[in-house]
């Protein structure tokens, strides 16, 4: 790391990413993105503002794919890396799959990040699951995280429907609700939106409730100009001509070329069928499909086989073997080769997506000096407006796009106009050196805006001195209170006396709705002594010991764009929404008493909330409690900051609960227990390892969990509790923890 300038970190957690060779169309979630994430990193590390670049990806340890995504570190240019975290199953999965996983990765990542010799200055994520990624860790330590979607749930969903699909089908298969919740959150969140073009910012990105165009900025991607560049005079590609032109009767016609994953959305058999429907076309020129890698059709996945299937029946039925090539795999080097024998032999480069985000494979035609027939599909528009390199038509028009193609081909001096319009556009608007400039001066802007709440925000990061018991222990057991550690007398006795054995290896806690006093008192009238720290009013403070210290830099970070009146002034008059006692308020909790039957959703709250131009995290527990907290504040937040503050593992930490509000605190890397009486909010967890459901209740069932994770949790447990007798009605309840 460069000991001056700006420390980035990129997150892309799907797909299969490595410097050499990436294996772009191996899969759906190989494609462009993982080659975007790859130039940017590269690209930013040459910037001499630019201290360090890490990519922060998945590592995948699976005898299907290569070693090469197991390697916890790769270099991609001089202070640039990718950093590789396992989370999830070992093995390479679909990134539909890796929503319940991402918080394991946040978990990881915060471990990583106490051995870095600095934070990164800025976050950027890419795609929602990063994005989520991102908005945790944005949330735990205080960086601010731009996000870049590259596609969005509500499109994809609208555009399957449109295309036949089922609601219920689609669902099942894409997750589509989830991902759009997640999405709407990363929205929320970021602190810039960094779109290709301004129609994905009007037509996709303003889909979204919670999108706010006034913090989106627009920076066309780039393209590497070493490795897309016109042909040489005398040169040639001999073997990916090779590649090609071995299933062709007659290899020196024009070629028209298109380059895409194999998915329904790219369109491929609509090239395909434009090409075959077109006489004039098949016999002045020829056709090739580069759609991804296989060796096997039966082995890809089901929207690979099924596109490749329908292509090789429809070159079959139209007879158009000897006029099209469709080679099955392909080298790195061969996709900048395909480009340049297409343009000397005067062809074409089509794209012919029913959809597209931005285009990118039409920057790299251009910059090989390739004109362009395109559908006029968002981005592709805007990149034919700033180069003049070729022609656009109508989404879905077969018959259109032939006859494009066909005049796009027949004026020699035209080509030879949009070969050179494309190569000076480029140069101009989409080299990675344009991209890097703009890039650089959004990012100083955001982090001089912030620079004082940051540094509040990292040095909470470093431990204070004192005799806290925080600094010499390996562990820490936080308890939520009412209805968890309290509620039953001699277990919670037996509880206590094992709490004290473990003195000097282990912190103790309590999590509460609670604030500070009533925590306190609620504390002494079951005789509990005072833990090492209290986290009140749902994550909102955090006090340390006997002294009762706040911890004023979490209470800084989590006050970062609280507008608490202006929330209860939204809410004032939504309907079975009435505020709790003053007693249980708090600075920066707003809390409520629910009627079930008559508030609107979360969803609908959440939407309320963003149109009012507000920001707040909603913990709905208990089926009868809505508290709104500021967004960086929630128990499992607090749990973790605690955590990453005092150098303790996260697998080292014991959180129990047992209601809605103890949720987030549950999840990741933490070894959780839900107690035997807990509410049905907390069922949806059943079967997760690290969460372990007791048979008993309250500090019985946390008894229960420490037995259950003798073997995992880094502390003797000399814990065999008879069983415990009722508590007497005297001994007092509570409000909820």
């Amino acid at each position: 790391m460069k000991d001056a300038g700006i420390y980035c970190l990129l997150i892309s957690v799907h797909g299969l990413i490595r410097g050499n060779a990436p294996e772009l169309g191996r899969d759906p979630d190989t494609g462009g993105q993982v080659l975007y994430v790859l130039e940017l990193a590269k690209a930013l590390a040459l910037d001499e503002g630019v201290a360090q670049v890490d990519l922060l990806t998945r590592l995948v340890e699976d005898p299907s794919v290569p070693a090469d995504y197991a390697q916890p570190e790769e270099e991609l240019a001089p202070h640039a890396r990718i950093v590789r975290l396992p989370f999830g199953p070992r093995r390479y999965i679909r990134k539909v799959l890796l929503w319940d996983h991402l918080d394991q990765l946040v978990d990881r990542y915060l471990v990583f990040a106490r051995g870095l010799p600095r934070l990164p200055d800025v976050i950027h994520s890419h795609y929602g699951d990063a994005g989520l990624v991102a908005l945790r860790l944005s949330t735990l330590l205080g960086i601010p995280f731009l996000h870049t979607a590259h596609s969005l749930g509500r499109c994809k969903r609208q555009r399957l429907l449109d295309a036949g699909g089922k609601e219920a089908t689609l669902e099942r298969t894409f997750h589509f609700q989830r991902r759009i919740q997640e999405e709407e959150a990363v929205l929320r969140g970021a602190a810039k939106v960094v779109a290709g073009t301004g129609q994905e910012v009007r037509e996709q990105y303003g889909l979204y409730a919670t999108f706010d165009p006034g913090r989106c900025v627009i920076i066309p991607p780039g393209t590497d100009l070493a490795r897309f560049r016109p042909a040489a005079a005398g040169g040639s590609e001999v073997e990916t001509a090779q590649l090609v032109d071995r299933f062709l009767a007659h290899p020196r016609k024009p070629l028209v070329l298109t380059i895409g994953r194999p998915v329904p959305s790219k369109n491929l058999q609509g090239l395909v069928e434009a090409f075959a429907r077109e006489p004039a076309l098949r016999a002045k020129a020829n056709l090739l499909v580069v759609a991804g890698h296989h060796q096997d059709i039966a082995d890809m996945d089901e929207a690979g086989r099924r596109t490749w299937e329908d292509l090789l029946r429809t070159f079959d039925r139209e007879d158009l073997f000897g006029s099209v090539s469709f080679p099955r795999t392909h080298r790195p080097e061969d996709v900048p080769a395909f480009y340049r024998l297409a343009a000397r032999r005067r062809g074409i480069y089509v794209n012919p997506a029913a959809s597209e985000n931005f285009g990118l494979t039409l920057i790299e035609a251009a910059a090989t000096g390739l004109p362009v027939v395109t559908t006029d599909s968002g981005g592709p528009r805007e990149i034919v407006a700033n180069c003049r390199n070729g022609l656009v038509v109508p989404p879905g028009d077969t018959e259109g796009l032939g006859a494009a193609i066909l005049e796009a081909l027949a004026d020699h001096a035209r080509w030879l106009g949009w070969a050179r319009n494309g190569l000076r556009g480029v140069r101009e608007v989409y080299s990675w050196e344009a991209h890097v400039r703009r890039y650089l001066k959004v990012v100083r802007r955001l982090l001089r805006r912030g620079r004082k709440a940051r540094r509040r925000d990292q040095a909470c990061l470093e431990p204070e001195g004192g005799t806290s018991p925080f600094l010499h222990a390996r562990a820490l057991l936080i308890c939520d209170l009412d209805g968890t550690l309290l509620g039953e007398a001699e277990p919670l006795r037996q509880l206590l006396t094992w709490i004290r054995e473990q003195r000097g290896a282990l912190a103790f806690g309590v999590a509460t709705g609670r604030k500070l006093d009533s925590a306190l008192w609620v504390l002494k009238a079951w005789g509990v002594p005072m833990p090492d720290v209290i986290i009140g009013g749902i994550g909102t403070e955090i006090h340390y010991g006997f002294s009762r210290t706040g911890d004023a830099a979490w209470e800084n970070h989590i006050r970062q764009g609280w507008r608490r009146e202006d929330l209860a002034q939204a809410l004032k008059d939504v309907p079975g929404l009435r505020p709790q006692r003053r007693r249980n308020q708090g600075p920066c909790k707003l809390s409520y008493t629910v009627k079930p039957g008559r508030i609107p959703s979360m969803e609908a709250l959440g939407d309320l909330v963003h149109g009012a131009g507000l920001r707040a995290n909603l913990i709905y527990s208990r089926q009868r409690h809505l508290d709104l907290l500021p967004p960086r504040a929630s128990k499992g937040q607090a749990v973790r900051y605690l955590a990453f503050k005092w150098g303790i593992p996260l697998d080292h930490v014991l959180v129990a609960g047992d209601s809605g509000n103890d949720r987030d605190m549950l999840l990741g890397d933490v070894l959780g227990i839900v107690v035997g009486n807990h509410s049905p909010e907390l069922d949806s967890l059943r079967g997760r390892s690290r969460i372990y459901f007791a048979q008993r209740p309250c500090a019985a069932g946390i008894l229960e969990g420490i037995r259950h994770y003798a073997l995992r949790f880094p502390l003797d447990l000399p814990v065999r509790p008879d069983p415990a007798p009722d508590l007497p009605a005297s001994a007092g309840t509570g409000s909820p923890g």
